[in-house]
Formats: structure tokens, sequence, C-alpha cells
């Protein structure tokens, strides 16, 4: 219910964002991936395309920041280009707040605590976007995931809510003022030191 009313009120934005980057983007405003969801079961994400397809000589693509388009560049530093994952929500793929859908080629990377964050909806926001954003680590970002799902609360989400809404106004966590992603997990070594969970 909360994302129909979000999604109905940021309806004009999502018009316009759309229109925009059908120009820029040659007719390709949307970005589709599949992703791990609850209980690792694969559903089809939602963004807006933030970045051209363009190709060097080979075929192959260029560099992100090649690619990123001044439009991009802006959605992506604001989140806008999260808005059309609250149809995601909507469908019950996801939730508001939980753990960010990921690549599913992270799968087989993933020691066994890490795997704990599929065993809730993933979300267009969560406490490791709250707490860092793409400024941290990717092991640091699997402790906050994991710590979220097993402390998760109604008065928690209100308050990653109320954080992530200061966090996109300020710009903060970004990887880099281009607003290109952070680097690829490569995965973590299990250690036989780490405990069973992540609790503070």
């Amino acid at each position: 219910m909360i994302a129909t009313v979000v999604f109905i009120i940021a309806f004009p934005f999502f018009v316009i964002i759309t229109i925009l980057l059908f120009i820029v983007n040659r007719g390709k405003p949307f970005f589709f991936q599949e992703r791990p969801g609850k209980g690792e079961r694969i559903l089809k994400v939602i963004k807006f395309k933030t970045m051209t397809d363009e190709r060097d000589a080979d075929g192959k693509l260029l560099p992100d920041n090649l690619r990123m388009t001044r439009i991009g560049r802006f959605v992506r530093k604001l989140s806008l280009d999260e808005i059309p994952q609250l149809l995601n929500v909507i469908k019950g793929d996801m939730s508001l707040i939980g753990p960010r859908p990921l690549l599913l080629s992270y799968l087989p990377l993933y020691n066994e605590i890490q795997r704990r964050r599929h065993e809730i909806r993933p979300g267009i926001t969560g406490w490791a976007q709250v707490n860092g954003r793409n400024a941290i680590s990717w092991e640091q970002k699997f402790e906050y995931d994991v710590w979220y799902v097993e402390h998760c609360s109604f008065l928690l989400d209100i308050k990653i809510i109320v954080l992530t809404i200061f966090k996109v106004l300020k710009s903060e966590g970004i990887n880099a003022e281009e607003g290109i992603p952070m680097q690829r997990f490569k995965g973590t070594p299990v250690d036989s030191s780490e405990s069973e969970s992540y609790t503070n």
C-alpha cells in the first residue's frame, strides 16, 4: 500500500525521467536484470537506465564513466533510478526495506553467513544503505544485511526510511561523484573464527 501511494506521488517524475532517458538512451529508458530474491528465488528488477550501450571498435562496452549520460548521472545521484522498483514492491517481489538484491553471479561467492541475507525479501533501501551505502566494503555491507535479518522490525524500518531520505538529499555514501558503481564482489574467504551471526 505504501509503495502504491509513493508511486502515485512520484508518477509525474517517473514520466519525465522516462521521456528524458528514452531520448538520451535511444529508446531504452529502463534497465531489467535478474536478481536473487527471498530464498534465492529469481526476480526481474526494473530500474531507470542511466548508461548508454556504446561500444568500442571491438564491440565491447565502453567504461562506465564514458557511458554515463548527464541525465543518468543526475538520476543516479538522487537515487531516482530506484523509482521503478516500486513496481517490484507492488508486485510482491521486493519490500521497501531489506537487503539490496545483487547480481546472480555473486550467489556462489557468499559464505554461509552472508547467504542469510536471502532469508527475507530484498528491499529498495536497507540497513547497509543508511550505514555507508557504496562507501563501505562488501564485507561490512553483508554484515549490516545479516544484522537487519536478525533484528528487522516496524520501528527499525521507519528509522531506515527517515535515514534514507536524509542520505539521498545529502548524497552521502555514493562511491564516486560521477555516480560510478562500486567494485564487484569477488568473494570472502571463510574464516573458522567467524561467529554464527552478526549481532551488536
